[in-house]
């Protein structure tokens, strides 16, 4: 894969993030086996997402459960010619309790051969 692929991948997503276009970003970026990974266990009880499909739910389960104020994406930051990061901060309220909190998370994003992304996981604090 060449750096060209990351870049435009890399920014792609970057731009969908940016204006709420994440569903676009996951049917024309990930792979249909792509895995998600998150620092914590999910509301499942799992940490990982495996598949296009679970890994909607979680979108849809994010939807769901908070109200989002604002967001910020830094990056894309690139790592060799198949790996890059973005930056999240989002300010959210958690519908159910009624919690607003600032988060901030980094999401490192690998890309398989064929230039879609394969595997993501997210750092954040705790």
């Amino acid at each position: 894969m060449s750096t060209d692929t990351l870049k435009t991948v890399a920014n792609t997503l970057a731009d969908y993030c940016r204006t709420d276009k994440e569903e676009q970003g996951l049917s024309e970026l990930y792979a249909s086996d792509a895995v998600s990974v998150e620092a914590t266990e999910g509301p499942s009880g799992d940490r990982v997402a495996t598949g296009l499909e679970a890994i909607r739910g979680k979108h849809q389960w994010w939807a769901d459960n908070f109200e989002v104020h604002a967001a910020g994406v830094d990056g894309p930051f690139l790592h060799g010619d198949d790996r890059f990061s973005l930056i999240f901060d989002i300010d959210a309220t958690h519908k159910q309790s009624g919690q607003r909190q600032a988060m901030k998370e980094v999401a490192v994003y690998s890309l398989n051969d064929a230039g879609k992304i394969a595997r993501e996981e997210f750092f954040y604090t705790m």
